[in-house]
């Protein structure tokens, strides 16, 4: 009797996994209210999707994943929450989130519960200046982003521009980057402040631009204060070209507008959806539009599923505790095949290599990549 209790002890520990854990807990952060809800619900039906198909294939080595999902609301404070709703949920790591603020009133929390977090759309440059050794991106930071611009207005030809942001560390820290490689490039900068987010008339600003009569206008925020400019400035007879940062690659933004007042909008981002080139990228793009009904609305939703497969290559390789995978995404995960291409990590936890494109928004609303 005592060998068959035995065995059956051995056959359970078995089935529950390493460590015994008959499940490994993912969290997902994002937010599911607020401005950026659009983005959030994308993401989480994404991450839905991975773990639906990772789990039908058999887990993580025979151990199925559940996602446990929390609402940071978009907001700082409610980030504060949500982080430590995941931590006391126990989950192996987190991906997200969506906005460098945001991310930043969460990351002393995983740092101290020692939980491993992959932000998907947190670009700032600080973040990953402040040594948490469990912190990674899949975005890439500020600097990058604004060099990426830079290059996008020189080559479109404009010589005279106006530069707004939104005072968010996002958006601040992307026209802190700009406004001296444009000047370096020879560009004049004839205006630069920041507009409040979330107002409904952009008006005042708008006047003021038009007075000094910039040949384009540099936005660095988020794209539901880029389609309200878009409108205003039609409706106030001014047209001028706007070129935008990846906050703003949403088709959120011509609902925002309109058609007719997006098109002709320009903004530097990594590839969408629709472009993006890998076979499995495709297939599951496919698989996502079958489902859905439409392709993910911007390519964070695709980051964070960046994000999820680079933890379940480092799980699987490594273990599920933070050392295990910390340690495998510093020092083991290279070049490794993600749906926006290769993905390997700095010393620092940013993603490696650039990541953007320039497209510009046609008559219809599309995104259309420039060649």
């Amino acid at each position: 009797m005592k060998k068959i209790a035995a065995m059956i002890m051995l056959a359970l520990l078995a089935w529950a996994g390493p460590g015994g854990a008959q499940e490994i807990k993912i969290g997902l952060m994002c937010p599911l209210t607020g401005d950026w809800a659009q983005e959030g619900r994308d993401m989480q039906r994404f991450l839905e999707m991975q773990v639906e198909d990772l789990n039908a294939a058999g887990g993580i080595k025979g151990i199925p994943v559940r996602l446990i999902v929390a609402d940071d609301g978009g907001n700082p404070r409610s980030a504060n929450l949500a982080a430590q709703r995941l931590v006391e949920s126990q989950v192996a790591a987190v991906v997200g989130t969506y906005g460098s603020a945001v991310t930043e009133a969460s990351q002393g929390i995983y740092d101290e519960a020692k939980v491993v977090q992959i932000a998907n759309g947190s670009t700032a440059i600080r973040l990953t200046e402040k040594h948490f050794t469990g912190f990674f991106r899949t975005c890439t930071r500020d600097d990058f982003q604004g060099r990426a611009v830079a290059r996008a207005v020189t080559r479109l030809g404009f010589r005279k521009v106006a530069l707004v942001h939104d005072n968010s560390s996002y958006a601040k820290g992307l026209a802190v980057e700009v406004e001296p490689l444009l000047q370096a490039a020879g560009v004049e900068i004839v205006y630069y402040d920041a507009l409040t987010p979330g107002e409904r008339d952009y008006s005042t600003i708008i006047t003021k631009m038009k007075t000094l009569s910039p040949e384009a206008v540099v936005f660095t925020g988020y794209y539901p204060e880029a389609g309200m400019i878009l409108r205003q400035m039609q409706e106030m007879g001014w047209k001028v070209p706007i070129i935008g940062g990846d906050a703003t690659n949403n088709l959120t933004i011509v609902e925002i507008a309109g058609r007719e007042a997006a098109a002709g909008y320009y903004f530097i981002s990594p590839p969408g959806p629709q472009d993006l080139s890998g076979e499995e990228a495709k297939a599951f793009m496919a698989e996502y539009e079958a489902k859905y009904g439409q392709m993910p609305g911007s390519i964070f939703a695709v980051l964070a599923g960046d994000a999820f497969k680079a933890l379940v290559k480092a799980i699987t390789e490594a273990g599920s505790d933070y050392e295990a995978i910390s340690s495998y995404l510093h020092n083991d995960l290279k070049n490794f095949d993600g749906f926006t291409g290769p993905i390997a990590f700095d010393a620092k936890g940013d993603r490696v290599g650039d990541l953007f494109r320039l497209y510009r928004i046609d008559g219809e609303g599309k995104f259309v990549l420039q060649p």
